[in-house]
């Protein structure tokens, strides 16, 4: 088979019986089912994902050998996330970034066993707010004597934009609306920077304004000075 034959039949050919590898015509035909199922680039192609948007599509071949890709949360193209989210079991907020949306699915399964206590809630505001480029210092009160359904939250975040801080505080309020025991109530408390007043030459002390409760909760609103727990 000369070399200008060789580029307008397919190399399933060579498969054939003897008598069939000399036909020009079933060669070509063969080409369809050569590009649908290995592919007729010479060179391999170096997306893993692909997607709309690639050129040179491979054949189903290389496609299935690098299928792992797309149900790893932190390769997967951003519009297969909420497919992948339904395997896990997680509902996806549209108004999360896909960094944060990655990060739920990755570590979802593991914390379902959590799912209704203290500890799963607190890594699950961790989670969202680590990936959304918050402080994530997260405290649950649960200690109320004349309360027992009831907790506090208390989110620390670094960034005082008002657009910000509502919509952090919306989406906590859903993330804790979902996991927490359908008879317990909260309230959430959000501490942001403020300003800062030294009262001596090394900033040692701080001025504060509001009265640490004996069950470790805030009555005030504000901690003049920092953000951290007193």
């Amino acid at each position: 088979m000369n070399a200008k034959k060789s580029e307008s039949v397919s190399t399933y050919q060579q498969y054939l019986p003897a008598i069939l590898q000399e036909d020009v015509f079933i060669g070509q035909f063969l080409l369809a089912f050569e590009k649908i199922l290995s592919g007729l680039n010479e060179t391999p192609s170096q997306e893993k994902i692909i997607t709309a948007e690639t050129k040179n599509s491979p054949g189903l071949e290389e496609i299935i050998d690098n299928i792992d890709v797309y149900f790893n949360p932190q390769q997967t193209p951003e519009e297969f996330l909420p497919w992948l989210a339904g395997w896990v079991a997680l509902s996806l907020r549209d108004d999360w970034k896909p960094k944060v949306k990655r990060a739920f699915i990755q570590q979802i399964v593991g914390l379902y066993r959590l799912r209704g206590t203290k500890a799963g809630l607190i890594k699950i505001l961790e989670i969202y707010l680590e990936n959304a480029g918050f402080s994530k210092k997260v405290k649950v009160y649960d200690q109320f004597t004349n309360f027992p359904n009831y907790f506090q939250v208390q989110l620390t975040l670094n960034d005082r934009d008002p657009d910000k801080y509502w919509r952090q505080a919306k989406i906590a309020q859903a993330i804790i609306d979902r996991e927490k025991p359908a008879q317990t109530f909260y309230s959430l408390k959000i501490l942001v920077p403020t300003m800062r007043i030294p009262l001596s030459k090394d900033d040692s002390e701080q001025l504060i304004i509001c009265q640490k409760d004996s069950d470790g909760t805030y009555s005030g609103n504000t901690i003049l000075g920092t953000t951290d727990q007193i």
